[in-house]
Parts: structure tokens; sequence; C-alpha cells
């Protein structure tokens, strides 16, 4: 403790993190503050409040909050102590609100290259899984949901192999799948974002297609979401749906399987309007009835996927 009252951190911070432009005209003063007044329960909701707002503007939050004493367990401590309002469900407004700032501080840890790493390695992203498992239709469920998705989406935005390895060991893909099957318009985006993101990679795209219930739960509601848009369409959330059919296509197992049973829906005239105002979209939509029109070889005859896996 140093002669004016304030942790030693505090000082190592200041000497290690350097204002940036776009942070000038932001008071460090108050920030060191905020985060002090995290770890104190009387003072919690409002540096929440602040320190949120600001997590645009401070390029340096993240390490900041992240190698403070306290933070990050006040951080889960304002999680777990919304589990006893989510069954059964009496989340208010207030609550949620208050729990969405703090999310939002860990969706910074975790979109920062100085901390993600730790962030997996401490497994937080298993804190807000319970938040996944929620069904209500409530706006104060929705906002928690949604904010929970952002955390995992910032996360998987940033294509590094540590994080698909370690969602794979988790439960992510069933309730992405749940979320896309009946969420709001923007959570099934930020959904589906994340399962397109998962079957980018490698190993992401080799663990869904290794068995046929992996696959055909995938292509289930893949199906699902197609005949939905086809009623009220959404051209972002199209973009994301393509993208999965055209990643799956890469596997020839998957490919063969969705020859026949790609939704009728992709092949027609149903999404003409969303295709014309969006180009990557289209070529996306193109180049995946291209590789399920051209005739199938050897690879693609192997025993593992169902043709019929989605019925």
């Amino acid at each position: 403790m140093y002669p004016d009252g304030k942790p030693e951190y505090l000082y190592q911070m200041r000497m290690s993190t350097q204002p940036s432009p776009a942070s000038a005209n932001v008071d460090r003063e108050k920030i060191y503050q905020w985060i002090l007044e995290l770890t104190n329960p009387d003072t919690r909701e409002g540096a929440l409040f602040e320190l949120s707002k600001k997590r645009e503007v401070v390029p340096d939050l993240a390490p900041m909050l992240w190698n403070s004493f306290g933070t990050t367990a006040a951080l889960l401590q304002e999680i777990i102590n919304i589990y006893p309002a989510i069954n059964p469900p009496t989340l208010n407004a207030h609550q949620s609100n208050r729990v969405c700032n703090a999310l939002a501080l860990l969706q910074c840890v975790a979109s920062h290259p100085e901390t993600r790493s730790q962030f997996l390695l401490a497994h937080i992203p298993l804190f807000l899984y319970p938040f996944l498992h929620t069904v209500s239709k409530t706006r104060s469920f929705e906002y928690l949901r949604l904010t929970s998705l952002g955390v995992i989406g910032a996360l998987v935005k940033t294509d590094e192999q540590e994080v698909i390895t370690f969602l794979l060991t988790t439960e992510i893909i069933p309730l992405c799948l749940r979320i896309m099957e009946s969420g709001s318009e923007l959570s099934k985006t930020v959904a589906t974002f994340i399962l397109q993101k998962i079957l980018l990679d490698e190993s992401g795209l080799s663990y869904i297609c290794q068995t046929y219930d992996r696959f055909s739960h995938v292509a289930m509601i893949l199906g699902k979401m197609v005949l939905s848009l086809a009623k009220e369409p959404s051209a972002r959330l199209l973009k994301h749906v393509v993208r999965c059919y055209l990643r799956l296509s890469d596997n020839p197992r998957a490919r063969e399987a969705l020859r026949q049973c790609l939704p009728d829906q992709l092949r027609d005239t149903t999404f003409n309007s969303c295709l014309a105002e969006d180009k990557s979209t289209k070529h996306w939509l193109t180049q995946l009835l291209k590789n399920l029109d051209t005739p199938g070889n050897g690879a693609d005859q192997q025993v593992g996927i169902s043709p019929l896996a989605s019925q």
C-alpha cells in the first residue's frame, strides 16, 4: 500500500499502460478508481455501469481488469449471484442490466490478445453456459443470452486454434443449435456466427462431421432455419446459414448427405430478393450448389454419414 492509500498494483498499471490516442480524452484516474470500486459490493454496480461504457475507448482496459487484484473474482460473483434468478425464471430488468454490464467487461477481456489465453485457461466461458440454457422469452432473459453469446462470439472472432480447441471440449455447439432454433433473430444470428466460426476451423469441421448424430443435428437445425427464413427473411442471418452449409460441403461425407437434404428454398428463387443486395451470400450459395452438383467421387461414397441424415 502506498502513502496515499492506493494499492501497489494500481501504480503498476499506471506504469505499464500508457494512454493511446483513442483514450487520450478519458480520465485514467477515474478508470483506476472504478476498477478499485468493483471489489466493493457497495460501489460495484456503479463501477460496472461506468466501465462497461468505457470499454470501447480504453484499449488496454482488458489487461487492467485481468491483472488487478480481485476484479475477475468480483465479475464472476456478479454472474453467480444471478443463478438463483434463472431457475425458476424470476430475473428482472435491473438484475439483467447489472449482470450484462459484468458480461460486457468479460467480453472485453475475451477480445484482448494479452488476456484471451488466460481467460480460456481459467475456463471463464463455462460460467456463462447456464445463461445459454435459459428458454424464457422475456426481454431480461433475451438480453442475458445475447450478451453471453457476445462473449463467445468475441472469442471465436479471433480465428485462433486454442479457442476452437477449448470450445469443442464444452457443450457450446448444442447450446448454439438450440438458440438457432428458438431464439430471437439477433440471438440466432450470433449463435449461427459462432457455429460458422467453429466449422471454418478444420478441427471443428471434423468434429461435427465425425458422427451421424452430430451432423444430423446441425443439418436439421439449419434446415429449420431456412424454412423459417423463407417466411420471415433476414439477410444477415441467411448469410451465416449459407456459409455454414458451404463449409459443410467441404467435407466429402457431409457433401454427399447435403445433396439429398439441402432445403429446396436454397435451390429455387425463394431468397432472390435477399441475394440481390448481398453479393457475398449470393457467391457462397452459388459455390455451395456447384459443390453439390459436382458428381461424387470415391471419397463421397464413404460409409459414415447417411445421405438422409437430416430427415
